[in-house]
């Protein structure tokens, strides 16, 4: 019985086989199979890859080449490879503001970041204060008291008597 399925399957599959082979054997390019036709419609063809996909990133390669090419005077030329360092520097800062922004925001025991997480976050960090020093909307200030302001201590830890 076991062996009846298996010569039928075979049987079958082997009748599959020849008259695929009967049809590709067709030359000339007009009708189905042969030579000619369209190039890459075999079955290596490979589905389209974006470059951020391959370089591995989250950030648009593509926008940000045809960004740069816009800003360059039209007697320059704009390399693939500045796209994809350009995005991963992009994407590099993007996340280590959005890092410490979420960290401020579990400080206050909240789970939205808001642009007053982003301020702190950024005047917080030596490096990137220096990098952007634009005003943040909604930002507020940085909580400072300046020394001077601050009035005589005792030893004790009380307000100092007059």
């Amino acid at each position: 019985m076991l062996k009846n399925k298996l010569t039928t399957k075979w049987q079958s599959m082997n009748n599959i086989c020849q008259s695929g082979i009967a049809k590709s054997a067709k030359g000339g390019k007009g009708g189905k199979g042969g030579k000619g036709g369209k190039f890459g419609q075999g079955k290596n063809k490979k589905a389209p890859q974006s470059r951020s996909l391959k370089a591995g990133l989250q950030f648009p390669v593509g926008r940000i080449h045809r960004y740069l090419k816009q800003r360059v005077s039209a007697k320059n030329r704009v390399g693939t490879t500045s796209a994809v360092y350009t995005s991963a520097i992009l994407e590099y800062l993007t996340a280590e503001v959005l890092e410490l922004a979420g960290n401020a925001s579990k400080d206050f025991k909240v789970r939205r970041i808001t642009p007053r997480h982003l301020q702190l976050a950024i005047r917080g960090d030596e490096e990137l204060d220096i990098l952007i020093r634009a005003t943040i909307a909604g930002g507020g200030v940085i909580p400072h008291i300046h020394k001077a302001l601050l009035g005589k201590q005792t030893p004790e830890g009380g307000l100092p008597k007059e």
